[in-house]
């Protein structure tokens, strides 16, 4: 005849197994709720305790079969002890929030990605869901040490000592890959934006975890370390907008009727505005008569552009239609030139 105490550890068993069954089909019905819902949070919850859950309601029934009715040899008696018990609701725990941190990063990091330009933030995304899966399973191995009365001094100077030695082996790397975060963050330049960085100047054609590729006026592409960027001053000709004010200088002979100078320039300037696409009629031209020179009177023209691609293009048009009109105007414009006189006096 069967021993009562094996029979009702049994029963229990069985029992615990029902309701585990029984919490895994309401678990499904809640995710199918939860799908028809507006937000991810409750999938992620649901996703997390889900597993965990069924495995504690088993592992529990066990536990009460086997203290309950005294049906563990005394050479298996370790195996519920305080520690494990302790050891194995730790890694329920670490179950749960691995699981947890891993979907909430992944779903969320994912929709505040695709609101960004750059693909950075992309990248950055697998590596927070390992690392904070690492950290945690990391944290439930320390504290199961504990557990078991296991000094877990050395654990955390190894690892102290091993993080040390891969920063200091990963400065530039570190550096760089933050700096792109704070790029990421700060905006100074989205891609397609036209930059100057030192002496070099071109469009932004991808910002990386590690450098930001520019690429120049004459078509070659320039990688930058992103920590040089967020340390340096640089310079966006695409914000506030892409308008820009283009800068003609101009020196016209001393004697020149400077009033017909300024008038001529204004003229040049707003017949630009009616014959080509690049001139803007607002904000309006203006000349300015700057300083005496060595060898002229010397003055700018200044004009707005629509589109900072068009400044040659508005230089070239105005140069020529100035030549033209000063010539047609008889305005002589200067070169440099040194005036030699020579004294001579009575001799032999």
């Amino acid at each position: 005849m069967m021993d009562p105490g094996y029979f009702h550890a049994a029963i229990t068993v069985i029992f615990g197994l029902t309701l585990a069954g029984a919490a895994h089909l309401v678990l499904r019905w809640l995710k199918k709720k939860a799908d028809a819902t507006d937000t991810q949070l409750d999938n992620i919850i649901l996703n997390a305790i889900g597993g965990p859950l069924v495995v504690a309601i088993i592992a529990v029934s066990i536990y009460a079969a086997l203290t309950r009715f005294d049906v563990v040899p005394d050479t298996l008696s370790w195996l519920i002890t305080d520690q494990i018990i302790t050891a194995f609701f730790i890694l329920l725990g670490a179950w749960i929030c691995s699981v947890f941190s891993y979907n909430l990063i992944r779903t969320y990091g994912t929709v505040i990605a695709e609101k960004t330009d750059t693909d950075l933030d992309d990248r950055i995304i697998p590596i927070l869901e390992i690392a904070a899966k690492y950290l945690i399973w990391f944290i439930a191995f320390l504290l199961i040490l504990a557990t078991f009365n296991v000094d877990i001094t050395p654990f955390l100077a190894g690892a102290g000592i091993a993080g040390l030695a891969v920063a200091l082996a990963a400065q530039d790397l570190l550096s760089n890959f933050f700096g792109g975060a704070i790029i990421t963050m700060d905006k100074p330049f989205v891609i397609g934006d036209r930059i100057k960085f030192d002496e070099y100047f071109g469009d932004i054609v991808s910002i990386g975890p590690r450098s930001t590729r520019l690429k120049t006026l004459d078509n070659q592409i320039v990688t930058i370390p992103n920590s040089k960027i967020t340390s340096n001053i640089v310079v966006n000709y695409a914000q506030p907008d892409i308008k820009l004010k283009v800068r003609i200088p101009f020196s016209v002979a001393y004697g020149s009727n400077m009033p017909r100078v300024k008038a001529i320039l204004l003229e040049v300037a707003r017949e630009a505005q009616t014959k080509t696409p690049w001139v803007l009629a607002d904000p309006g031209p203006s000349v300015y008569f700057l300083e005496f020179g060595e060898s002229g009177l010397n003055g700018q023209l200044l004009l707005w552009t629509n589109n900072y691609d068009y400044s040659w293009d508005v230089q070239d048009y105005m140069n020529f239609r100035i030549d033209e009109r000063f010539r047609d105007e008889k305005i002589e414009i200067p070169f440099r030139q040194v005036d030699i006189r020579m004294r001579t006096t009575g001799g032999q």
